[in-house]
C-alpha cells in the first residue's frame, strides 16, 4: 500500500517541474502565463513596432524631472498704463495661479460679525420655541432673577424729548421757454453772410486799409485809431513806451518828466488795444519814470528806471502796486537819472538780469538773486576832452541811450549827451572798443542799423520797423511823425503827418511787433495809436510759381545792398 503513495508523489513532483519549465518558456516567448482562470492563460503581449531598444545601462539611468508652478495659459504680454510716466508699461510678474476646483465652505468663525449675528439669531429661535424643548426649564433657571426694588425708598425718573414733526418742502421751477427754429440755406443767404462779415472786418483796425493809397504813388498816410489818456497823469510826460512780446495788444507807458524843476512822482501804466478807456495796470512811483522794459520771455517782469537813480522790477502777477525788487543807496543805485534799462539772457546760475545806463555815466548790470538786486559795474563812460582836467572827476559823461546786438548779446552801443556813440562789450570792461562822433547834440536813442536824416527840427525818438530792415519812423518836437522806407526812397520820408495839436511835443514812438501799428507819446501824458497805410508797409511781390525767400538773412542782405550803393 506504500508503493502507490510514493509513485503518486513522484508524478506530482514531475508535473510541477514540467509546469514551471513551461511557464518560463512562455515568458521568454512573450506569452502571459497568468494563474487562475483557464481563459486568462496563454494571453500574448504585443510589442509596439516603434518602441526603442534600450540597453541595460540606459534603462538603469536616472532622469531628473523638474516640476514648475508656472501656468502655461497665463498671458505673457500684459501691459498696464502708467499715469506717472504717461505711457503703457509691460507687467513683469504675472499671476501664475490656476484654480482647478473651488468650493465655498459653510463654516463661519464665531468671533466674526457674521458669526455673532447667527449666534444671536439662534438664541432668539431657542427662546421662542421653549414649549417644545424638554431642556427649556434648565435654560430659564439659569437666567438671572430680577432684583426687587425697595418700595419705601425708590424713585423712577424718565424724560421725553420733543420729536420734530417731518416737513416736506418742494418747489417747482418754470421750464425754459421753447421755440421751434427752422431755416434754409441757399446761395444768396450765404453770399449775404460773407458780405456782412467783410463789412464787419472793415470796421476792425486789423483789416481796414486806406484805399486812397492807389492814387498817391509812393506816399502813405497814418490812420488815427485811439488816444490813451489817464486823468491823474495829465501833468506828466510820456518818458517811455514798450510793447509786450507775448500779448501783442498790451503795452507799457512810463510817465515822468525830463525837467529838473518839475520833478515829482511818476507812473507806469499798462494799456491794451481792446480797452483804450482805462489802464489795465497802474503802478505809482516815488520819482519820475525815465525808462521801461518788459522781459522778452517772462512777460510779467517789468524793469523800470527812475529819475532819482533807482531801478525797480515789478511783477504783473502780484496783486500789489509795490515792486518786488528795488535798488537802494546801500545796494549800489545810480546817483543820477536812469536813462535806459535792457533785459538780458539769464546767467549761468539761471538768474534774471538786466543792464542800465544813467546820466552819471555808469553802465551797471543788475541780477535778481532771491529777494535783492545785486549790482556789477560793467564800464564807465569816458570824460570828453573839452572838459578841463580839474573838472573831469566832477563833471560826468551823461549816458542817454543803450542798445544791444540781436545776435551778439555781449556787444552794445551807448549814446551820450555830447553826441558820441560808444561801442562796448560785457566781457571787456576796461574801456570801450570804439567811439563814433555821430552828432553834435544829444543822442536820445540808439538803434541798429544806423541811418541819419536831417528833419530840420529836434528829433526826440526813432524806431525801426520789426518787419523790414529799411523802414523806420521818427518823431519830432513839432508834433509830426516821419516814416521812411530806404528801399523806396533814400532822400525823403514817405509820410510826414502831424498827429497832435499845436504846442504839443512828441517824445517817444514804438512799432507793434506783429500788427502795422505805431504808438506815439507826447508831453501831456497822452498816447496815440496810428495804423500804417499799405504804401508804408509794402513787401516785394511774389512771382507766380516762385516762392520769395523770407527771414532775417533776407533783410540783412537788403540793408547791405542799400549801404553798398551809398558808399
Amino acid at each position: 500500500m506504500q508503493a502507490p503513495n510514493v509513485n503518486t508523489q513522484q508524478k506530482a513532483a514531475m508535473a510541477k517541474g514540467v509546469k514551471a519549465i513551461g511557464k518560463k518558456k512562455d515568458e521568454e516567448e512573450g506569452l502571459d502565463t497568468a494563474e487562475g482562470e483557464e481563459w486568462m492563460q496563454g494571453k500574448t503581449l504585443v510589442k509596439p513596432p516603434d518602441q526603442l531598444e534600450l540597453t541595460e545601462a540606459e534603462l538603469n539611468e536616472e532622469i531628473t524631472r523638474v516640476l514648475t508652478a508656472n501656468n502655461p495659459n497665463a498671458p505673457q504680454n500684459v501691459v498696464r498704463y502708467s499715469f506717472k510716466e504717461g505711457c503703457y508699461k509691460p507687467i513683469v510678474f504675472v499671476d501664475q495661479m490656476a484654480i482647478h476646483f473651488e468650493l465655498e465652505g459653510n463654516l463661519v468663525h464665531k468671533e466674526s460679525d457674521e458669526g455673532r449675528r447667527l449666534t444671536a439669531k439662534q438664541a432668539e429661535v431657542d427662546d421662542g420655541g421653549g414649549d417644545e424643548r424638554p431642556d427649556n426649564v434648565v435654560i430659564k433657571a439659569s437666567k438671572r432673577e430680577q432684583k426687587l426694588t425697595n418700595q419705601f425708598n425708590f424713585n423712577e425718573r424718565a424724560s421725553q424729548t420733543l420729536n420734530n414733526p417731518p416737513r416736506d418742502i418742494s418747489c417747482q421751477t418754470e421750464p425754459p421757454p421753447r421755440a421751434n427754429f427752422s431755416a434754409t440755406a441757399n446761395q444768396w443767404e450765404i453770399y449775404d453772410f460773407y458780405t456782412e462779415e467783410l463789412q464787419r472786418r472793415e470796421k476792425n483796425f486789423m483789416y481796414f486799409d486806406d484805399a486812397s493809397d492807389e492814387f498817391r504813388g509812393e506816399k502813405g498816410t497814418l490812420l488815427p485809431l485811439w488816444t490813451f489818456q489817464y486823468d491823474k497823469a495829465k501833468s506828466l510826460s510820456v518818458t517811455a513806451l514798450c510793447w509786450n512780446h507775448k500779448y501783442n495788444d498790451l503795452f507799457a507807458v512810463g510817465l515822468g518828466s525830463h525837467e529838473f524843476t518839475q520833478q515829482g512822482g511818476g507812473m507806469v501804466l499798462f494799456y491794451t488795444l481792446k480797452n483804450p478807456n482805462y489802464p489795465e495796470f497802474i503802478f505809482n512811483t516815488a520819482s519820475g519814470v525815465m525808462c521801461v522794459d518788459i522781459h522778452e520771455h517772462l512777460s510779467y517782469l517789468v524793469a523800470v528806471g527812475l529819475y532819482d537813480g533807482c531801478v525797480a522790477v515789478y511783477n504783473l502777477k502780484k496783486k500789489t502796486d509795490q515792486p518786488i525788487y528795488n535798488s537802494r543807496a546801500s545796494s549800489g543805485k545810480h546817483t543820477s537819472a536812469v536813462m535806459q534799462v535792457k533785459w538780458q539772457k539769464d546767467d549761468l546760475d539761471s538768474n534774471h538780469n538786466f543792464i542800465s545806463v544813467s546820466a552819471g555815466g555808469r553802465v551797471v548790470s543788475w541780477t535778481l538773486v532771491k529777494h535783492e538786486l545785486v549790482f556789477t559795474d560793467i564800464i564807465k563812460l569816458p570824460v570828453i576832452d573839452t572838459i578841463p582836467d580839474d573838472l573831469k572827476d566832477v563833471v560826468p559823461t551823461v549816458g542817454t541811450s543803450l542798445d544791444f546786438h540781436k545776435q551778439k548779446d555781449y556787444s552794445f552801443l551807448v549814446g551820450t549827451e555830447h553826441g558820441k556813440i560808444h561801442k562796448g562789450s560785457k566781457y571787456y570792461s576796461s574801456k570801450f572798443l570804439e567811439t563814433y562822433d555821430a552828432h553834435f547834440m544829444t543822442v536820445t536813442r540808439v538803434r541798429s542799423p544806423v541811418f541819419t536824416f536831417e528833419l530840420k527840427t529836434s528829433v526826440t525818438d526813432v524806431a525801426w520797423a520789426p518787419y523790414s530792415s529799411t523802414v523806420f519812423a521818427a518823431v519830432t518836437t513839432d508834433g509830426k511823425v516821419h516814416v521812411f522806407d530806404l528801399n523806396i526812397n533814400k532822400y525823403e520820408a514817405l509820410c510826414q503827418q502831424k498827429v497832435v495839436s499845436k504846442k504839443t511835443r512828441l517824445l517817444h514812438i514804438e512799432f507793434n511787433p506783429v500788427h502795422p501799428i505805431i504808438i506815439v507819446g507826447d508831453d501831456r501824458g497822452h498816447v496815440t495809436s496810428l495804423k500804417l497805410s499799405p504804401n508804408l508797409r509794402k513787401k516785394p511781390k511774389e512771382k507766380k510759381g516762385q516762392e520769395m525767400p523770407k527771414g532775417p538773412e533776407v533783410e540783412i542782405a537788403k540793408m547791405e545792398q542799400l549801404l553798398s550803393s551809398l558808399r
